[in-house]
């Protein structure tokens, strides 16, 4: 069998290769050696699931198997998104295993573990659970049933402190949403009737192969979105497989990156919420977050790629808002974990506050960044691991790259490049493939282009 590999958020495998019993056994023998090792049996376990093939089955299996080692289990009641575990976790100071794979193809299903903080597991624990499973959980303690529980209530309750529903309803606002087949359709469009907020919606309904697409909240991914946004000149929203991502289209049907929208909540929190504190990012984000937060006043807390580093950024410093450039954010008073159906509501609410169009207010910001921030990805692959280390090794020793100097390096993820002409180059390794992830900003689309070129070439591809 694979060898069992925890990536920045969980492990991930196709479903009836790898993810397979036998491997999910082993994951539960090291959750369950963490746990008791951690707090006895002092604390509950909450297991949820996505749409995703055979989640609820594995499930099921994993909240039977955890209860027969004495724990005490309660399981979803029905499809749950992964914020809505995560508070559930941080509220009832619990344990948590979601059975999802986020925003991965269809064909893959994944464990992520949850602590009782809410957000994802740091490495030590991640590294317990991987060292303890292969080793099978006894106890003498008598087997327990598990029982069959909503948490969405209590996540909905929570919304309503942290979002001014009132100001969206007074402004009469009506957006589109696609719930992308995805674990966030249901609770999303049960908060906006909930709350009189009027709606179009489309793709509602658990479908496993998430409508024939990736379940990822990508301009790509969404051409139903983008077209019915065009159609009758609302605001589109759209979440990943769990409900932990976002993504949004303006009136126009225009796609609006996660860094500009990161960026434009901050203000609207400072402003509108009147909230203090840090902004937190990864060293992958846009530059012009750490530049536009600097404009706002507000210090810069940057991480590694990954939500749990800026979940634990949020655990130890005073954070407004953490966001990442894929499409994740979570604000000061809620879950140490990305919340893509709590981005949904913020976005909305700040158009509410600011009597724009999200079209108007996103020009707006543009106009007053007085450069232009082009971000792009492309993901290099190579014959094996070992390749990674030496071609990093490689562009720490280059002075210069695609013309331009390089006038300062990051170290703090793989290997972040600032060019004298303010373009930017982020090389780092893919946690769990022989991959290099290498990130481009510039102000110009032929400087990346150029940079692009460079780098395929001085990796050798």
């Amino acid at each position: 069998m694979a060898q069992i590999k925890f990536g920045t958020d969980g492990w991930r495998a196709i479903v009836g290769k790898d993810f397979n019993y036998y491997n999910t056994n082993k994951v539960i023998c090291g959750i369950a050696h963490y746990i008791y090792n951690s707090d006895k049996y002092d604390k509950k376990i909450l297991i949820g699931y996505d749409p995703r093939n055979k989640a609820d089955e594995f499930a099921f299996y994993i909240a039977e198997k955890l209860a027969s080692y004495g724990f005490d289990v309660e399981i979803s009641n029905n499809i749950v998104a992964t914020p809505v575990l995560a508070y559930s976790a941080l509220r009832n100071n619990a344990y948590a295993v979601m059975l999802t794979a986020s925003h991965n193809p269809p064909e893959y299903l994944g464990i992520k573990f949850i602590p009782p903080y809410g957000g994802p597991a740091e490495d030590f624990m991640v590294e317990q659970i991987v060292l303890n499973s292969e080793n099978e959980f006894i106890t003498k303690r008598e087997a327990k049933k598990y029982t069959k529980v909503s948490f969405e209530d209590d996540y909905i309750e929570h919304i309503k402190s942290l979002i001014n529903f009132e100001i969206i309803k007074k402004s009469g606002l009506k957006i589109n949403y696609d719930g992308h087949n995805g674990a966030a359709a249901k609770i999303f469009v049960k908060i906006l009737e909930m709350n009189n907020i009027e709606y179009n919606a489309i793709n509602l309904e658990r479908d496993i192969n998430f409508g024939g697409t990736m379940p990822d909240p990508k301009e790509k991914y969404l051409p139903e979105l983008k077209a019915l946004c065009k159609q009758n000149n609302l605001t589109g929203y759209s979440n990943d497989g769990d409900g932990d991502r976002f993504g949004v289209f303006d009136e126009t049907g225009a796609y609006i990156n996660a860094n500009d929208i990161i960026a434009m909540l901050l203000k609207h929190l400072i402003k509108n919420k009147k909230l203090t504190g840090k902004l937190a990012k990864t060293v992958g984000a846009s530059l012009m977050l750490d530049i536009y937060a600097d404009k706002l006043g507000i210090k810069t807390v940057e991480t590694p790629v990954g939500f749990k580093w800026l979940g634990s950024a949020m655990r130890k410093e005073d954070i407004i808002i953490a966001g990442e450039e894929s499409g994740g954010l979570s604000i000061k008073g809620h879950i140490p974990e990305k919340d893509g159906i709590l981005a949904n509501l913020l976005i909305t609410e700040m158009t509410a506050y600011a009597k724009k169009s999200l079209h108007e207010l996103h020009k707006e910001f543009l106009n007053g960044l007085n450069r232009t921030f082009l971000t792009d990805r492309t993901d290099i692959e190579l014959e094996n691991d070992g390749e990674k280390d030496l071609i990093i090794d490689k562009f720490k020793s280059y002075s210069m790259i695609g013309g331009y100097n390089i006038i300062r390096k990051n170290t703090l993820d793989g290997l972040k490049l600032y060019l004298d002409d303010g373009s930017t180059v982020l090389i780092r390794k893919s946690g769990t493939e022989p991959l290099l992830r290498v990130y481009f900003e510039s102000d110009k689309e032929e400087k990346m282009c150029k940079l692009k070129t460079e780098i395929k070439q001085l990796c050798n591809i």
